[in-house]
């Protein structure tokens, strides 16, 4: 699991609550830039990074108005580097899509099982490493509980970040198409989950009836909404644990709720965290920049204020720092709280998103 977004990498080579963000008092990083906005980035510790190559790159960081990381892997050197420079430091984990081999090989029945009736453990859906667990299990909600908790009672950890959070992809962003050669303007069998025994028996509890005697399930709302529901089931009993270490905890989402509904069955705007950021990717779904502020706008009105939105942008979508900045200017115009940047940083984008930054607040103060 060492590249969070290697899935739609690989496709794009082919044309892919609020107070607890205060994590570490003693340097109070959660404080917002001059500009009044708190950016955020995405990474992947290389451990051939020195000492003094952190210490710059952190600085610079924050500088531009970034004050926090979430880092993919646990690297307490990385993690303290950052916290020297003012910046949070969060642990990135995966969630719902955990395809370890020893997991894999002891517990293969806690595996998400398609329509089609094939489990994940044995039929990974689109690529190899597409291993989703059931989130009705208890046994997977308690295997969750004590992984998150493993992290987040390191004391240089600050904060929880969640990735994967959702049901498989049943409908995938119309640019990574092509490349699994699927239309998907339909919900197709083998991408539909989970269809396991337990997801079935409670299900049936809950609403008296037996999925498999329902012609069309990926039709019934009450099937749709239960799915909805065992996602913000394992959200809320890992807030809960996050909220015992007095640590936050955020969640890379997808753009939009609309889109989070349709294409993964994720209920984020019912979470009760302490922020999420949307990842709002423009080239995945052939938008163009502007797309960027009508999606930060959509999910600011559903959350009517609930927790912070950090606008997810994704370097590779954008032709030149211009048009980074101008993405940027679009989340922070339309409510975004800061952005998180996914990517290269480079001087370029450091500069666009200071720039952004400040441009949009000396706008909001002449109004």
């Amino acid at each position: 699991m060492n590249s969070r977004r290697k899935f739609v990498q690989d496709s794009l080579l082919l044309g892919l609550s609020a107070p607890l963000l205060s994590a570490a008092p003693a340097a109070d990083p959660s404080a917002p830039s001059p500009t009044g906005w708190k950016h955020w980035v995405w990474i992947n510790p290389d451990p051939k990074d020195t000492a003094a190559q952190l210490t710059e790159r952190y600085r610079q960081y924050y500088e531009a108005g970034i004050r926090g990381i979430f880092f993919e892997a646990d690297s307490e050197r990385h993690f303290r580097a950052a916290k020297a420079q003012k910046l949070e430091a969060h642990r990135w984990i995966w969630t719902m899509n955990r395809g370890e081999k020893t997991l894999l090989a002891a517990h293969p029945e806690w595996y998400a099982v398609s329509r089609r009736g094939e489990s994940c453990a044995t039929h990974p859906p689109y690529v190899d490493y597409y291993r989703w667990l059931c989130p009705s299990r208890e046994e997977v909600k308690q295997y969750l509980e004590q992984d998150y908790a493993a992290a987040l009672k390191k004391d240089y950890v600050d904060g929880i970040h969640l990735d994967y959070v959702r049901f498989c992809d049943v409908i995938l962003p119309v640019n990574l198409w092509a490349k699994y050669g699927i239309v998907q303007t339909s919900e197709l069998p083998e991408y539909d989950f989970c269809y396991c025994p337990v997801c079935k028996a409670t299900y049936k509890t809950e609403h008296g009836i037996d999925i498999d005697t329902v012609q069309y399930p990926e039709a019934s709302p009450s099937w749709r909404a239960f799915r909805y529901q065992r996602v913000n089931e394992v959200v809320r009993r890992l807030t809960a644990v996050a909220r015992q270490y007095r640590k936050p905890i955020t969640a890379a989402v997808f753009p939009t709720p609309d889109i989070a509904h349709r294409n993964v069955k994720q209920d984020w705007v019912n979470w009760n965290i302490s922020a999420v950021c949307p990842m709002i990717y423009h080239g995945f779904y052939k938008e163009n920049v502007a797309w960027i502020g009508q999606a930060v706008a959509e999910g600011v009105q559903a959350l009517k204020g609930k927790f912070p939105l950090y606008a997810g942008l994704f370097l590779p979508d954008f032709q030149n720092d211009t048009e980074v900045q101008q993405g940027i200017e679009n989340a922070l115009r339309n409510g975004a709280a800061g952005v998180s940047l996914f990517g290269n940083v480079s001087a370029g984008a450091l500069a666009a998103l200071k720039a952004a930054s400040s441009k949009v607040a000396v706008n909001k103060l002449t109004k």
